[in-house]
C-alpha cells in the first residue's frame, strides 16, 4: 500500500478518535480506500486486535472522507510495528470455555445504535469473536443491553 517505510504506531485507532460520515473533505480516491479496507477485513481472520478499528472505518466506504483515509494508513502504521501479532492456539491449554459480552449504548454519532460484541475463548485462546451495530435504536440502555 506505500507505507512500507513508514513509522510504526503503537496502537491501531487514536484512543478518542470519533469518525463520522460528514468528517471534512472527500477522498479523491474512494476506490482506494475500499482496497485499504478489503484488505484489512481480511486480516482480521487471525488479526482480531484489528477488529475494532477495521469495523469502525468499514462504515465509511460509501462515501469517504480525508480524515477516514489517515485513520485507515494509522492501521496500515500499526501493522508495520507489530507484524508478530495474532491468533495463538497453545497446546498445554486447558479445553475450558469462556465467553465475554459488552456493549456500547448508543455508540453511533450518525446512527445513535448500540454496538455489541463478544469474545468466546477455549482455554486461553480465542476461538470467535463478532461485534455489531445493533438494527434497533435503544431507547434506554437497559434495551440495548437486553
Amino acid at each position: 500500500m506505500g507505507v512500507l517505510n513508514c513509522k510504526p504506531t503503537f496502537s491501531p485507532m487514536l484512543p478518542n478518535l470519533k469518525l463520522q460520515k460528514d468528517d471534512g473533505n472527500p477522498y479523491p480516491d474512494p476506490k482506494l480506500y475500499r482496497h485499504i479496507i478489503g484488505r484489512l477485513l481480511y486480516l482480521t481472520n487471525t488479526r482480531p486486535n484489528l477488529s475494532f478499528s477495521v469495523n469502525k472505518l468499514t462504515q465509511f466506504v460509501s462515501y469517504p472522507m480525508h480524515s477516514h483515509f489517515v485513520a485507515a494508513t494509522r492501521v496500515l502504521h500499526y501493522i508495520k510495528g507489530c507484524p508478530g501479532k495474532g491468533l495463538f492456539f497453545s497446546s498445554s491449554s486447558s479445553l475450558q470455555h469462556s465467553a465475554f459480552s459488552d456493549n456500547d449504548w448508543a455508540a453511533c454519532p450518525d446512527s445513535r445504535k448500540s454496538i455489541t460484541g463478544f469474545n468466546v475463548f477455549l482455554g486461553s485462546s480465542l476461538v470467535s469473536w463478532k461485534s455489531k451495530k445493533q438494527t434497533v435504536i435503544s431507547c434506554s440502555s437497559f434495551d440495548a443491553e437486553y
